[in-house]
């Protein structure tokens, strides 16, 4: 079987970032991260820079600042992927989300700015995840404090996306 289309196996990452996993469906993986994310530009379009720059409730990010976590996120998830990849073994650090939000201008971007950047990162990592051979899919290190393989953060990537668009219909645009 073409390990692009098998799920990665609990062992293969912290329950943390099996939820994400678990949120993607079966398929090949490459091409679920080379089409999904035209969903939160369909949840986005239109969508003012005041609207999108407000917070829901004291304390809470902006939907562009949401934007911008999974642009960071995913930039940092597949940095970790091509150092297991490439048959690094030392251990990557984790990342607190907060305090990278807080030191993003992101309310003072464009919708459109930050789903083009959004785009080039995403096109990175699709670009990354196609061309890796059967063996680098299986390596793995430790990220966070915990061990993660190649296979399971191109699924982590596309489940973050997906925890997030679902966040954003709910809880920010409340569409059904």
């Amino acid at each position: 079987m073409d390990v692009r289309f098998a799920r990665p196996t609990a062992d293969e990452a912290s329950s943390y970032y099996c939820r994400y996993i678990e949120l993607v469906p079966d398929g090949n993986i490459v091409h679920t991260l080379e089409t999904q994310h035209v969903e939160v530009h369909d949840l986005l379009h239109g969508l003012s820079d005041v609207t999108a720059s407000a917070s829901p409730a004291p304390g809470e990010w902006s939907i562009k600042q949401v934007v911008q976590h999974v642009i960071d996120t995913e930039r940092l998830f597949s940095f970790r992927a091509l150092w297991f990849a490439r048959g690094e073994h030392a251990a990557l650090p984790g990342m607190e989300p907060n305090p990278w939000v807080s030191n993003t201008d992101a309310d003072r971007r464009s919708v459109p700015d930050l789903l083009t950047e959004f785009d080039h990162v995403r096109a990175a990592s699709v670009s990354l995840f196609a061309n890796l051979d059967g063996d680098a899919w299986h390596r793995h290190g430790s990220a966070s404090g915990s061990q993660v393989s190649v296979r399971a953060l191109a699924w982590i990537i596309a489940g973050h996306e997906l925890h997030h668009n679902r966040s954003l219909r709910d809880q920010y645009l409340h569409l059904p």
